[in-house]
C-alpha cells in the first residue's frame, strides 16, 4: 500500500484507499459522511442475554434527527449560476446538459419540503428504529405499559428534531398501542440538546469561528493539491476545456464542493425526488476526497480535534450527566420514567462520542500530524450519520431479602453492542453489562 503526502496530510492510497476505508460499515458512508442515510449497526437475534435474573426495567436514548432536506438553496444556486453561464456560452459537455434538471428537481423537492426540514426518509428512520427498539426490549414496552409509567421526549426545539420525536413516538405506539396514552408531549431543553449554540459555550463558539490553530490546519487541508485536481477533474467532465480554463481554481473548487454538496444531500430526499441522481457527475474517486474534506471539518469543529484541547467536545458533559442522572433517579425509585427519548443533532452525537470514547472517536489530531483518513479512525458516516443513537437500558435483579437491588446498564451505539470506555469495567470480560454504580464512578466529571 502506497502512502503520499501532500501539504502536510496523509492519504493512502492503493489496493485499499482511503475513501473505501470510510463508512464501511454505512452504505455510501465514504461519499456521503454525516449526511449517510441511517442503517442500524446491530446484529438482531444476536444480542447478548442479560446475566441472570436480571430483566429491563428502562431506556434511555440520544438520537440526531432523520435524514433532512438541505438547510438553504445556497449550493444548489450556486452550482446553477455557473451551469447557466456556461450554456449561454455553449460550453457544457453532454453529461453537462444533464446536471441542471437534476439541481432543479433536488431544489423544488427540498423547498416543497422545507428547507433543513425532516424527509420521508428521516421519518421513515425513526419509526423503524423505535419497532426495532420493542422488538428487542419486549418485557420492557410490556412493563411500561402494564405499570402506566410515562415516557419522555425531549428536543432541541428545531423543527426536524421535532419531527423525529413525532415519527420515533408514532413508530412505538405503530408497534404497541398501549403506549399511546404515555407518551408525553415533547418538551424543549436547548441546554441540553441544543448546547452548541447556548451562551454558556461562547468559548466554543469563538472557537469555530476564530481559533488561529483550527483555520490553519483547515486551510492546509483544503489546500492539498488534490483538491483543486479534483475539481478540475469535477469541471473538466462537465465543462469544455477553454470554459474550465476560464474559471479560477478558486471558482472550479467552490463549484465542485457545492456539488458534492448536493450529491450527498440528494439520497435523504430519495421519496420526495426519486428521479434525482447525482452520482454521474462525480467520480467516486473525487467523491471520497470531497468527503474527506467535509470530515475534516467535523472531525475539527465536532469531534476529537485537537490532541491536548477538549474545546470541541468538554460541552457534551451537561448530556453525559443527564444520561447517567436518569438512569441513577430510576434506580433509587425517583424517576417515575420508563423511558427517556432525546432528539438533537450532529453538534451534541459528536462531541457526546468522543466525550465518551465511543469508537471511531476517541483519537484526537496530533501536532503537525494533521487529520486524514490514512492516520485516524473518525468518520462521519459512523460517528454521526443520519438518526445516530445512543441507548442505554437499565436492568435490574430481585434481590434477596434485606439487600438492595442491583442495576446493569448495556449501551448501544447506532443499535450495536457497544463497550464503555476501557476505564469501565464490566460485570464479566467481553460483557457489555456494566453496574451503574461502576458507570457512575468511571464516567463522572469525564
Amino acid at each position: 500500500m502506497a502512502v503520499s503526502l501532500a501539504a502536510g496530510v496523509l492519504f493512502t492510497t492503493g489496493t485499499a484507499s482511503a475513501g473505501e476505508r470510510a463508512g464501511t460499515s454505512q452504505a455510501g458512508g465514504d461519499v456521503y459522511g454525516t449526511k449517510t442515510p441511517y442503517a442500524p449497526q446491530g446484529r438482531p437475534g444476536r444480542y447478548e442475554n442479560a446475566p441472570n435474573g436480571f430483566v429491563p426495567v428502562f431506556t434511555e436514548t440520544v438520537a440526531r434527527h432523520g435524514s433532512r432536506a438541505m438547510t438553504d438553496s445556497g449550493d444548489g444556486d450556486a452550482v446553477l449560476a455557473v451551469l447557466h453561464r456556461a450554456q449561454d456560452q455553449g460550453a457544457l459537455t453532454g453529461l453537462g446538459t444533464r446536471l441542471g434538471p437534476q439541481v432543479r428537481s433536488l431544489l423544488d423537492a427540498a423547498s416543497a419540503l422545507g428547507y433543513g426540514n425532516l424527509s420521508a426518509r428521516g421519518a421513515e428512520e425513526h419509526r423503524q428504529t423505535a419497532l426495532r427498539l420493542e422488538q428487542r426490549l419486549p418485557g420492557l414496552v410490556a412493563g411500561i405499559a402494564a405499570r402506566h409509567e410515562s415516557i419522555t421526549v425531549e428536543t432541541s426545539g428545531v423543527p426536524r428534531a421535532v419531527a423525529s420525536a413525532d415519527a420515533f413516538t408514532g413508530g412505538l405506539t405503530a408497534g404497541d398501542p398501549a403506549l399511546a396514552g404515555l407518551i408525553k408531549a415533547p418538551v424543549t431543553d436547548k441546554n441540553l440538546l441544543y448546547f452548541h449554540k447556548q451562551p454558556q459555550n461562547a468559548d466554543y463558539q469563538a472557537y469555530v469561528k476564530s481559533d488561529p490553530q483550527l483555520a490553519t490546519v483547515l486551510t492546509g487541508i483544503d489546500g492539498d493539491p488534490r483538491t483543486a485536481e479534483a475539481a478540475q477533474r469535477v469541471a473538466a467532465r462537465l465543462f469544455r476545456q477553454d470554459f474550465v480554463s476560464a474559471l479560477s481554481a478558486e471558482a472550479q473548487i467552490s463549484f465542485a464542493r457545492s456539488l458534492h454538496q448536493l450529491h450527498s444531500a440528494a439520497p435523504d430526499l430519495a421519496v420526495e425526488a426519486p428521479d434525482v441522481d447525482l452520482t454521474p457527475f462525480l467520480t467516486r474517486r473525487d467523491a471520497q476526497w470531497l468527503a474527506y474534506l467535509d470530515d475534516a471539518e467535523e472531525f475539527y469543529q465536532k469531534g476529537p480535534g485537537f490532541s491536548g484541547r477538549t474545546i470541541t467536545y468538554k460541552m457534551a458533559g451537561v448530556l453525559l450527566d443527564d444520561l447517567l442522572a436518569q438512569a441513577q433517579a430510576k434506580a433509587a425509585g425517583t424517576n417515575g420514567n420508563g423511558a427517556v427519548l432525546r432528539f438533537t443533532h450532529a453538534e451534541e452525537i459528536e462531541p457526546l462520542a468522543a466525550l465518551m470514547g465511543l469508537p471511531g472517536s476517541t483519537e484526537p489530531a496530533e501536532p503537525g500530524q494533521p487529520y486524514a483518513y490514512g492516520n485516524n479512525p473518525w468518520r462521519g458516516a459512523e460517528v454521526s450519520p443520519m438518526a445516530a443513537n445512543i441507548q442505554w437500558d437499565l436492568f435490574a435483579n430481585t434481590p434477596a431479602e434485606g439487600r438492595r437491588a442491583t442495576y446493569l446498564v448495556r449501551m448501544l451505539y447506532n443499535e450495536k453492542e457497544t463497550a464503555f470506555k476501557p476505564s469501565c469495567r464490566p460485570v464479566a470480560t467481553g460483557s457489555y453489562f456494566y453496574e451503574l454504580d461502576e458507570l457512575t464512578h468511571c464516567l463522572a466529571h469525564a
